[in-house]
Formats: C-alpha cells, sequence, structure tokens
C-alpha cells in the first residue's frame, strides 16, 4: 500500500472583496457610540498585516441584524458554490475524474445544514451515489490540518479511489452586529471567508502525508469558540493564545517528531495557519525561525485574512506551486478550539 499523497487542490472565495481600510471604517462607525476609547483600539486593522478579504456579502448587509436562520441559509447557497468551485479545480489539477472519488469529508464550523453539504456537493460534482460521507463540524481553525489528517488516515481503505476534503468557512456571516466586545472587534479585523479542497489517494508521486499528531489542552475551552446566541455565533477567543503558542508549541513539536520517528532539525518547510500577526510571531519566536519561513502564510493572511480552517490549505497551494519538489519534510500547524493544536508531517 502506498503512502497517501496529495494529488490535487482547489481554493475559492467569494465576489466581495474588500480592502481592509473600508471594513475598519465601517466598523469604526457602527461602534463609534457603544465603545469607549474607540480609537485605542482601531489600529487594529493595521497592525494584523491583511489588505484585502472576502465576504460572502456587500458591506451594507453587516450593518443590520439578522436572523441564525437568514444566515444560515446564505452560508448553505454560497457554501455550495465555493465548496464546489474549489472540488472542480482540485480534480482538474489531479486528473481525477468523479467515478475516481470513493470518499468526501466535509468541514464547516460556520454554518449548519441536514443533510450537510456534502450531499449535495456529491450531485453537483457527479459522483456516485455510493460515495463514501464523512462531515465534520466545529473544528473552527484547526480543521485544516485535521481534516487533511484524517483523509490520509481514511485513504488506504478506499482500494485506490481518492477522498476529497472540503473545507468551508463563512465566517463573516457569523458577524453580531449589536456585540461591541473586544473579541468582537478584534475578530471582525481578521476573520474572512474562503473555501478549498484536496484530493488524496496510495497511487501516484504528490505531495507525501507521512503522519499526524493531535493535542488537546486540559480545561481550555474558554480559549477559542463559539457561544451560540438568538442570532448565531457569538466568538470567544482569548488574548492569550500567542503566549499559549510560546509556551507550549516547542514541546508538542518535540513530541510529534518524537512519535514521527524524525529528528525537528529535518523540518525544512512551514505550512502553517495564518491565525493572525501575533500568532505568526508566536510560531516564530517558538520554534527559532526566520520571517522567510513563513512567508507563504504571511502572504495568505494579508491577501485574504483568516479564513478559518480553509486558511491553511491556501497556504499549502500557495507553498506547492512556489516549492520545487526536493523530497524535504515539512510542518503542517494549525490551532483550534478545544483548545487544541493540529499537526501534520508533509513531504515534498
Amino acid at each position: 500500500m502506498g503512502v497517501p499523497n496529495i494529488q490535487g487542490i482547489g481554493t475559492a472565495v467569494p465576489k466581495y472583496a474588500l480592502q481592509q481600510g473600508e471594513i475598519k471604517n465601517f466598523i469604526a462607525v457602527l461602534f463609534q457610540d457603544h465603545v469607549d476609547h474607540l480609537d485605542r483600539l482601531l489600529p487594529v486593522f493595521e497592525n494584523c498585516c491583511i489588505e484585502t478579504r472576502h465576504l460572502s456579502r456587500p458591506l451594507d448587509w453587516y450593518k443590520t441584524t439578522h436572523s441564525f436562520a437568514e444566515a444560515n441559509t446564505i452560508f448553505e447557497e454560497v457554501a455550495l458554490d465555493l465548496a464546489e468551485e474549489a472540488a472542480l479545480q482540485a480534480m482538474e489539477m489531479g486528473k481525477v475524474e468523479v467515478e475516481d472519488v470513493g470518499m468526501i469529508i466535509f468541514l464547516s464550523s460556520t454554518g449548519i445544514t441536514t443533510p450537510t453539504l456534502d450531499a449535495k456537493l456529491m450531485q453537483r460534482l457527479g459522483l456516485s451515489p455510493h460515495t463514501k460521507r464523512l462531515p465534520i463540524w466545529g473544528l473552527g481553525c484547526g480543521g485544516g490540518v485535521a481534516g487533511l489528517a484524517r483523509a490520509a488516515e481514511l485513504a488506504p481503505s478506499l482500494s485506490g479511489k481518492s477522498v476529497l476534503l472540503v473545507t468551508v468557512e463563512l465566517c463573516s456571516l457569523t458577524f453580531q452586529q449589536n456585540d461591541y466586545s473586544k473579541s468582537n472587534l478584534v475578530g471582525t479585523s481578521l476573520f474572512a471567508d474562503g473555501a478549498a479542497a484536496v484530493l488524496l489517494n496510495t497511487k501516484g508521486d504528490g505531495p507525501e502525508i507521512h503522519g499526524s499528531y493531535s493535542t488537546l489542552f486540559s480545561n481550555s475551552a474558554h480559549v477559542m469558540g463559539w457561544d451560540l446566541v438568538d442570532t448565531g455565533f457569538k466568538v470567544r477567543f482569548s488574548r492569550d493564545i500567542p503566549s499559549i503558542v510560546r509556551q507550549y508549541l516547542p514541546q508538542i513539536l518535540r513530541n510529534a517528531c518524537l512519535t514521527w520517528g524524525i529528528l525537528e532539525e529535518k523540518i525544512c518547510h512551514y505550512i502553517m495557519h495564518p491565525g493572525g500577526a501575533k500568532v505568526l510571531s508566536a510560531y516564530r519566536d517558538s520554534l527559532g525561525l526566520c520571517e522567510e519561513d513563513l512567508t507563504h502564510a504571511y502572504e495568505i493572511l494579508r491577501c485574504y485574512g483568516n479564513m478559518s480552517s480553509a486558511s491553511v490549505l491556501f497556504v499549502l497551494a500557495k507553498y506547492l506551486k512556489d516549492t520545487t519538489p526536493k523530497g524535504a519534510y515539512g510542518l503542517m500547524l494549525a490551532l483550534g478550539p478545544g483548545f487544541s493544536a493540529e499537526q501534520v508531517l508533509i513531504k515534498w
């Protein structure tokens, strides 16, 4: 049985592209009568290294409160279109026909549907009605790496067929117009919408997945997640995330390398989820990296913002496009609710 490898990868974003300054001005007007010393908080928009983000709706839509039902209906419509676009890109890149796909894994944390969107996506793509389905919900920013790990584990069971991993996050639809907390303001400076798809198989000579490592931090649910309110998902995340990274990441990487049976020095490339400028700085400081090691992560953050689980797969796509295969190891890393860390060892 061959090593699971990546056949193709695709990405997609909604059509509404906004400059960071536009969103800052929008929030300044929206929050001005409700937040003391707002001028001291607004520089977060400049400090997070983002220039452009894509949203599912034009900016005016976010001026008013919307019900969870309305936002979720939009999620279903937009997410399905983006999932299809990303999946078709991945299939074209990998020269994979519909009859060659044996499983679809669908990840999201920003909308809920039953049946899950993978059922509709299967029909959009023309996949066999006997295609195995695995929807996964709630992994947040960690979902891209965790999903890739699960896809690699399941690929050998598909008798030569491919597994299609699709992740879609429409973070903007969770915006709480009446939430004037600092968490909501910071979240509004970071999060955006996007989708990514990856095809894996045990045949071929694409980038290889050689292992994964998951870590759940005890008693840490308060660090990151959603609070469910009448109007949908209210963001919850702690300002302590960069300090948690600095404190714990070196040891969990050492543990992962012991599990994989490689020396940490063998890792030449770093494909990191761009959770924000402070998180990327914490990655760099804790692992002794230079800024060039995180070039792709910074570029995706600058051009797209934080698209939750999809972001790290955008980084992966950029890395694979720009990097000549030399048989070197790379680390994929993302942090998510739980609080948790997900790692994958890739060889390219």
